[in-house]
């Protein structure tokens, strides 16, 4: 039983240090891409010899693509803060674009993981560039499903596209984000969402009825 607690422990530590050397390595691949992070630069944020990364990843590439992993899971459970609890695939998918523009500080720090890892592995990194494609497949099967859910409940215009909806709303949202770090401001990323929020309620929003209208008007008769 000792020796079986001994080794058990052992196994649980070596999993903690693990995971702590995607949280430090996380930040300098998302700020300086794979070439640029040097493995002092994660020797440096880790406290750990080569030796000690290595004991943990086969290769630089490999951590590289944990690091992903983590950055993007935090990105993601940030864009979809409070949306699931949204009844309205409308409001849903609102809320998704105002958490784009509003939740960027709990971000790993550099930024967007997705445009950051697209833009990096885009010289011949498959591995990040895989990693990449299936983020910006997930995400664009979300918003997919989103728009077709909102079909089906009357909530959204049957003869609005899913797909070009979702490759509209990723293209601008990302697109904006080069923008604004281009010209060091947020206007693009605040136009950007302005431009989608009158999308979502001129083209796919479908219109209540004047009856429901007038009824959910503040300050009308009951």
């Amino acid at each position: 039983m000792r020796k079986s607690s001994t080794i058990s422990s052992r196994v649980g530590k070596g999993a903690e240090t693990r995971r702590e050397i995607i949280r430090q390595a996380a930040p300098i691949f998302n700020r300086q891409g794979f070439a640029g992070a040097a493995m002092s630069d994660l020797m440096r944020a880790t406290g750990l010899e080569k030796g000690g990364i290595y004991r943990h990843f086969k290769s630089k590439q490999q951590l590289a693509a944990e690091a992903f992993d983590y950055a993007w899971n935090i990105a993601s459970k940030l864009r979809l803060e409070d949306s699931e609890h949204l009844a309205n695939s409308v409001d849903r998918l609102l809320q998704l674009v105002r958490n784009f523009r509003d939740r960027r500080e709990g971000l790993v720090p550099g930024g967007c993981p997705l445009l950051n890892t697209a833009i990096d592995a885009d010289n011949g990194n498959f591995l990040l560039r895989r990693k990449a494609k299936r983020a910006l497949d997930g995400w664009l099967a979300r918003i997919r499903k989103t728009v077709e859910q909102g079909q089906q409940s009357g909530e959204i215009r049957p003869d609005v596209d899913p797909v070009a909806v979702a490759a509209t709303v990723v293209s601008t949202l990302e697109g904006s984000l080069m923008i604004a770090r281009l010209q060091r401001c947020d206007q693009p990323i605040h136009q950007a969402c302005r431009h989608l929020e009158n999308f979502f309620e001129t083209q796919l929003r479908v219109p209540e009825p004047t009856s429901v209208r007038e009824l959910t008007r503040p300050g009308a008769p009951r």
